[in-house]
C-alpha cells in the first residue's frame, strides 16, 4: 500500500507530538509536523494527502489558512481540529471547503484516525478508478482494437475516426459476430463522452411487452410488479451513449415511442407524467438490411431517416483474408495471458486450417475456435487437430443448393477471391488451376471482380 502524507498543523507541543505517535501506528502513514500555517504553506511542494489544521494558530487562524490552501491545493483534504465547539464556525468552515471538523474532546483521537482511514480508502478507489478509466482507453484505442489490415477492414478507419469527432447517429451494420459492439465502444471511449456511461441494450433479447420499461424506467405501479421506481436505459445514458443493438427487431409499436425520444430529446417513464430531458447520444446496430425492412413493413420509414447518420459496415471475416491469423494470434495472446499460461504459436498447418474455414459466426467464432485450442494444444505450439471447426455454412449452403457444375465453380472461385483480398495469383495457387481461367470467370461471371483485381 502507497504511504499517506500527513501534514500534521498544531502549536501546542504536547498535541502535535501525541497525535504524531498515534497517526503514525499505522506504518502506511507518514506524518510531518509544523507548528505555524506559514510553515505549512511553505512546504506544499511535498505534496500533502492529507493537511490536519489546527483552527487556532499563533500565526493565521483556521478560516484564513483554508483559504489559500484551497486555492493552492483545491484537491487536498483539509480537516480542520479545535478546542471549542462551535456550530456556526465548523458549519462555515465546511461550506468553505474543509473536509471535516473534530473538536478536541476525548474521542477526537479515534474521529481524526477514523476520517483518515476514510480519506485513504476513498484515495485508494479514485486511483483504482483513474486506473480502470486509463485501461479503458487503451482497451478501446483505435489503432490497437480494430484488428486488421485488409482492405475490407481499413475502409471502416476514417468512418469511425469522424464519428468519434462527432455527435451524429452512427448506424453499424453487419453479419452476427462481426464485433458491432466492440466498434460501438470504440466510438464512445474516444469520444468527448468517454467519462459518460455507455449504455449497450440488446433490443433482440427483451420481451416486447418490457420493452418500453427497460428503455424509458416506470414508475411505481405504473404495472404489475413494479414495486418501486425504476430509471430506464435512456436515463441510465444521461451524458453519455446509448447503444441499441439488433434495433431491427423492435416492434412496429414500440419503434413510434422511440421516434419520439429521438426527435424530443425526451422520456416519460411508464406510469408518469415527469418529463426528463436527455443528453444522449445513439449508436445503432443491426444485421439486418434497415431499407428491405421498411420495404416489407417491418420497419417504419420515419424512424428510419431519423437515423440515418454514419453507416459503418463491417465486413464478414471470410472477406478479410489474412486478418484471420492477426486476429487468431491476439485472441491465443490474450487468453494465454488472463489464465497465466505459458507462451504459445501456431503451427503452419493450424493456421493453413484457420485459414481453409469460412467463419459463419465471424470473430466470435474465430474467437472461441482459438480460445478452445489454446486449452486442447500440448506443449507451446498449437496443431491442427487443436483447431475444431464446428461446421461450414459456405459448403454446407453450396452443397444443398442445385445448380450446374459452372455455377458451383464460380461460387468457389468467388469464395476463395474474397478470403484472399482478390488476389487472382494467389486464389490460383490455391485451387491449382490458371490464372486465364479465372479471369475468364470474371469476364463471364464477376465482371465486379476486374475492378479490385489485385493480381
Amino acid at each position: 500500500m502507497s504511504m499517506l502524507k500527513i501534514f500534521l498543523v498544531e502549536d501546542d507541543e504536547f498535541t502535535s507530538a501525541m497525535l504524531k505517535h498515534y497517526l503514525s501506528m499505522n506504518p502506511d502513514n507518514d506524518v510531518e509536523v509544523f507548528e505555524t500555517g506559514k510553515d505549512c504553506l511553505n512546504n506544499l511542494t511535498k505534496g500533502p494527502d492529507v493537511i490536519c489544521l489546527d483552527y487556532y494558530l499563533p500565526d493565521v487562524t483556521g478560516e484564513e489558512i483554508l483559504k489559500v490552501l484551497k486555492n493552492k491545493v483545491p484537491e487536498t483534504p483539509v480537516i480542520i481540529v479545535s478546542g471549542q465547539e462551535d456550530i456556526q464556525t465548523a458549519v462555515k468552515l465546511l461550506k468553505d471547503g474543509a473536509y471535516d471538523y473534530v473538536v478536541k474532546d476525548d474521542n477526537f483521537k479515534e474521529r481524526l484516525w477514523n476520517i483518515i482511514n476514510h480519506i485513504r480508502r476513498k484515495e485508494k478507489l479514485t486511483r483504482r478508478l483513474n486506473q480502470l478509466e486509463e485501461e479503458v482507453g487503451k482497451k478501446y484505442d483505435l489503432k490497437t482494437n480494430i484488428i486488421g489490415e485488409s482492405p475490407a477492414i481499413k475502409k471502416i478507419f476514417p468512418l469511425i475516426d469522424k464519428a468519434c469527432k462527432s455527435e451524429i447517429i452512427v448506424s453499424v451494420t453487419g453479419e452476427t459476430g462481426t464485433g458491432k459492439e466492440v466498434v460501438a465502444k470504440t466510438i464512445h471511449y474516444n469520444s468527448r463522452r468517454k467519462e459518460a456511461p455507455f449504455v449497450p441494450v440488446n433490443m433482440a433479447a427483451i420481451p416486447k411487452d418490457l420493452l418500453e420499461s427497460e428503455l424509458f424506467g416506470h414508475e411505481k405501479g405504473a404495472f404489475t410488479g413494479a414495486v418501486g421506481r425504476r430509471a430506464g436505459k435512456f436515463e441510465e445514458a444521461q451524458g453519455g451513449t446509448i447503444f441499441l443493438d439488433e434495433i431491427g427487431d423492435m416492434d412496429i409499436a414500440m419503434q413510434v415511442k422511440l421516434l419520439r425520444v429521438l426527435q424530443e430529446q425526451e422520456v416519460v417513464r411508464v406510469g408518469g407524467n415527469k418529463t426528463i430531458k436527455l443528453d444522449v447520444r445513439v449508436i445503432i446496430a443491426t444485421h439486418k438490411n434497415l431499407v428491405d425492412e421498411v420495404k416489407k413493413g417491418n420497419f417504419r420509414e420515419d424512424l428510419y431517416y431519423r437515423l440515418l447518420g454514419i453507416t459503418i459496415n463491417l465486413p464478414p471475416l471470410r472477406e478479410r483474408g489474412n486478418d484471420i491469423i492477426l486476429l487468431a494470434k491476439f485472441f491465443a495472446e490474450d487468453y494465454r495471458k488472463r489464465n497465466n499460461l505459458e507462451a504459445i504459436k501456431f503451427s503452419k498447418n493450424a493456421i493453413d486450417k484457420l485459414l481453409s474455414h469460412d467463419y459463419p459466426g465471424n470473430v466470435r467464432e474465430l474467437k472461441s475456435t482459438v480460445e478452445l485450442a489454446v486449452v486442447m494444444a500440448e506443449g507451446n505450439e498449437i496443431k491442427e487437430e487443436d483447431i475444431q471447426i464446428r461446421f461450414s455454412s459456405f459448403f454446407n449452403e453450396l452443397t444443398s443448393a442445385e445448380m450446374t457444375l459452372e455455377d458451383y465453380n464460380v461460387e468457389i472461385v468467388k469464395h476463395f477471391l474474397r478470403r484472399y483480398n482478390n488476389k487472382v495469383r494467389l486464389v490460383a495457387d490455391k485451387l491449382g488451376i490458371g490464372k486465364s481461367t479465372i479471369y475468364r470467370m470474371l469476364q463471364s461471371h464477376m465482371p465486379e471482380f476486374l475492378e479490385k483485381d489485385n493480381h
